[in-house]
């Protein structure tokens, strides 16, 4: 294991503060700065895993009762994130992807294909999960690194795309930021489908709510807080909890509403200074040309239209796991991290409730199904690295990140099951998009 996969292993909590230090110093920011930046990114990370774990302690129990009470049973166990990450750094894929990515990130860089640099390392797991179980598949380096690359340039390419709309959205704090995280990138597509669909069918076209208009139209029961305690009680009551413990749902919904928000504060004052050292540095050296540096969607998962949907989706995406033709994925452990689909949906949506519910179930529908077309390696996967990750009992596991991505699916699909020709047109699409983004940046957009 290299020195800087040991670093990722440890966890986004330890290995932020390490990461950013090292990188406020190699951009010159100064030891002090440097280690109040990556502590404040630790923190957040710290506060971000504590809420989304109370989330997840308590919402587990309530969808394991719904699942019994309602006879939910599916083929294939939700395992969470944590299992694909591990799987994603176990192979030799997983052990180069690092400077794998930020290689690549530099040629595109230089050839003008890209205008984002990417120091979200964390999230770079994403780029080696879909390498790795490519690898598993295969059996061959090469073909895991092909999956790997591509992954990287469409994410890359993503970003770009998105960036301008993501900024005039949320403001001031993305100003020159991109976000380059696969999970995220690739619900893009869907966003900007649906969107275009709603806008052309009278009379949903004409729904408008945002978090401001939750507030005006709903008065108290537009607020966040308080659907957060709506959206507990729901879930409590159709698990058949007492009255005591939906009230308890309740208020602990109602505080990762407030809490989360809070702790994306965190990430923006760690985080900016470094952005912009960073932003000043290259454009130094690349004069005349505009860059972008990516982070991470921590930033903006606190927005409340990504909290609210987020929430409402969970006892939606439950009961349709069980009707959708094909499906034998039944979301539960991934439920608490929902949030990830959303920070590149709502510049599309420009935060309509409404709209971005309906991508979430887009996306969550097509996602159960590629989760479980994915189970199969998965699981393969899971059981070579580290076999205890699968509960006694169950044969089949996957994820919802980064087993739901559309993205994941195609480039596995494409270089496993159709090794020549699906590899020729994902590498001529890629290339394709590549031309695409330089000339719009050339363009200015």
């Amino acid at each position: 294991m290299t020195f800087i996969n040991y670093i990722m292993s440890l966890g986004a909590s330890v290995m932020m503060p390490i990461i950013f230090l090292i990188l406020g110093l190699c951009i010159g920011m100064g030891f002090g700065k440097s280690l109040v930046s990556g502590l404040k990114v630790g923190v957040g990370f710290v506060g971000l895993s504590v809420v989304t774990q109370l989330l997840s302690d308590n919402i587990g129990p309530a969808v394991n009762a719904m699942v019994k009470t309602y006879h939910l049973h599916l083929y294939t166990l939700d395992i969470g994130w944590p299992a694909a990450s591990q799987v994603a750094f176990a192979t030799s894929v997983g052990a180069i992807i690092i400077p794998l990515g930020l290689l690549v990130n530099i040629i595109c860089l230089l050839i003008g294909a890209t205008k984002t640099l990417n120091i979200d390392l964390w999230n770079y797991w994403h780029f080696a999960f879909i390498g790795s179980i490519v690898y598993f598949a295969t059996n061959n380096f090469w073909w895991g690194m092909f999956a790997a690359c591509v992954t990287i340039i469409v994410t890359l390419i993503g970003a770009d795309r998105s960036q301008k709309k993501a900024e005039d959205f949320y403001g001031k704090d993305l100003i020159g930021i991109s976000i380059p995280q696969a999970f995220c990138v690739s619900f893009i597509p869907y966003a900007v489908i649906v969107n275009w669909i709603i806008d052309r069918i009278p009379g949903l076209n004409k729904i408008d709510i945002d978090a401001n208009k939750m507030k005006e139209k709903f008065g108290v029961l537009g607020d966040p807080i308080v659907l957060g305690i709506i959206v507990g009680v729901l879930i409590g009551i159709l698990a058949r909890y007492s009255l005591a413990k939906i009230l308890q749902l309740g208020v602990i919904l109602a505080a990762v509403m407030v809490l989360i928000p809070r702790i994306t504060s965190l990430f923006i004052e760690g985080l900016s200074p470094i952005a912009k050292r960073t932003q000043s540095l290259v454009k130094s050296h690349f004069k005349g040309k505009d860059f972008n540096i990516g982070m991470t969607p921590a930033l903006v998962i606190g927005h409340p239209v990504t909290l609210v949907t987020s929430l409402l989706l969970i006892p939606i995406i439950l009961f349709l796991s069980v009707i959708i033709p094909g499906n034998q994925f039944l979301p539960l452990a991934s439920l608490s991290g929902l949030i990830y689909i959303f920070p590149l949906v709502l510049p599309y949506t420009k935060g309509n409730v409404f709209k971005t519910l309906l991508v979430g179930i887009v996306s969550l529908v097509l996602g159960v199904l590629s989760a479980t077309t994915l189970a199969g390696i998965f699981t393969k996967a899971v059981k070579i690295v580290q076999a205890s990750l699968i509960p006694a009992g169950t044969s089949s596991v996957a994820s919802i990140d980064f087993a739901s991505s559309p993205l994941a699916w195609l480039v596995y699909e494409g270089t496993v099951n159709l090794p020549i020709i699906g590899a020729i047109a994902i590498a001529a699409i890629v290339i394709g998009l590549m031309i695409w983004n330089r000339n719009q940046i050339k363009k200015g957009l």
